[in-house]
């Protein structure tokens, strides 16, 4: 197997969340196999994620404090603002600066040399930086419709169309984004984080639900379909773990609907494994996903899940009736039938549960591994 350098160019190198996790446990994959790994960030994390003592990889973050947001004259007053445009010009200074520290990380590096763009934003960068020759694949970690629906979705078409390979997370995604003219794209599953060496016992009367406490995981949603639920399974608690700026709307929303008895409010946790075999359910109630680690966590120590399908990966990871149950997004009333099945049925749990860690192994971090080590070959030639 070649040794490579492989550089990860992200907003931020561990900003609390899905995608740094990903990357932390992908560069920390690839030095295990002997590679040359650096994390590179934009910009400092606001809520940084602790990476441990000792990282197999090496970290460089481009700037010191968050670089302001690009500003355009829309009207004729404002390009008479001088000092707005002194600013602009100050900024796009201080963006080729950057690029030009990437340009001297990609031009010391030996052939062989991959680089992975986590974030379309720092494609930005990566964009004016010297990549020496070296293959760059983008990514977008989350649903084709998630990124259609924001701003991120001209600038995938304008920052990817001419990258060596832009990956997503499923097929269908990819399929998509193809359609769209980006014919360089491809797809690829994120790894298991955890593969425990027991499953949940599956004891506890305990739903739980672990995300940020804000507009994009729903847990508004997800009290509203509590609220159906839990009257016809007494006994059983909803476990929120989690933190975030909805936090004090979300907890007078379960005050309102009478819930306090039957809601447990768990704050973040570093310990899932352990949260999870303190469950018998797992509850995702997203208005968008890309390819879920919960999910993936959650059928890792057996507990049978209940989601929206919101985004292609949610189905890709579930396969409805079979090791899961899947509601039509943003149905409520749906999501509280499949948690009130999961709930009544002790025998379902236990099918649902053993399936579903057995069918979660097909995404193993050596797999997903070997599919990197396969592209890479590939892109090389």
């Amino acid at each position: 197997m070649t040794q490579r350098d492989i550089y990860f160019v992200a907003n931020e190198v561990n900003e609390l969340g899905g995608v740094a996790r990903w990357q932390t446990q992908m560069a920390r994959l690839f030095a295990e196999r002997g590679h040359r790994v650096t994390v590179i960030g934009i910009a400092p994390p606001e809520a940084p994620m602790d990476l441990g003592d000792n990282p197999l990889f090496d970290t460089v973050t481009l700037y010191d404090v968050r670089p302001p947001a690009r500003w355009q004259a829309r009207t004729l007053r404002d390009r008479a603002n001088i000092v707005a445009r002194q600013r602009e010009a100050a900024r796009v200074a201080g963006m080729r600066e950057a690029a030009h520290r990437l340009s001297g990380l990609f031009r010391a590096a030996p052939a062989g040399a991959m680089i992975i763009v986590t974030q379309v934003w720092a494609m930005e960068w990566v964009a004016l930086a010297d990549t020496a020759g070296h293959p760059v694949i983008g990514m977008s970690h989350e649903s084709y419709e998630s990124t259609r629906q924001s701003s991120r979705f001209q600038r995938v078409q304008k920052y990817y169309k001419d990258v060596d390979r832009l990956l997503v997370l499923t097929q269908e995604d990819a399929d998509l984004w193809v359609g769209k003219g980006l014919n360089n794209t491809g797809f690829m599953a994120n790894p298991l984080p955890v593969m425990p060496e027991s499953a949940s016992p599956r004891t506890e009367k305990v739903v739980c639900s672990i995300g940020r406490l804000g507009h994009e995981k729903a847990i508004d949603m997800l009290l509203d379909a509590w609220a159906e639920a839990a009257p016809d399974n007494p006994g059983w608690r909803l476990r929120i773990y989690g933190s975030g700026p909805d936090e004090a709307a979300l907890k007078a929303q379960c005050t309102g609907l009478g819930l306090d008895d039957s809601v447990e409010w768990a704050g973040q946790t570093s310990d899932v494994v352990g949260a999870l075999h303190g469950s018998s359910v797992f509850v995702q109630s997203s208005r968008g996903e890309g390819f879920p680690l919960a999910l993936l966590e959650a059928m890792a120590c057996g507990v049978p899940c209940a989601a929206f399908d919101c985004a292609p990966g949610v189905h890709e990871i579930i396969q409805d009736g079979v090791d899961g149950l899947l509601a039509r997004p943003g149905n409520t009333s749906e999501l509280a039938r499949q948690m009130s099945r999961l709930m009544a049925d002790a025998d379902l749990r236990d099918s649902m549960g053993d399936a579903a860690r057995a069918n979660v192994q097909r995404y193993s971090p050596q797999a997903i591994t070997d599919r990197w080590e396969q592209l890479f070959a590939f892109l090389e030639r």
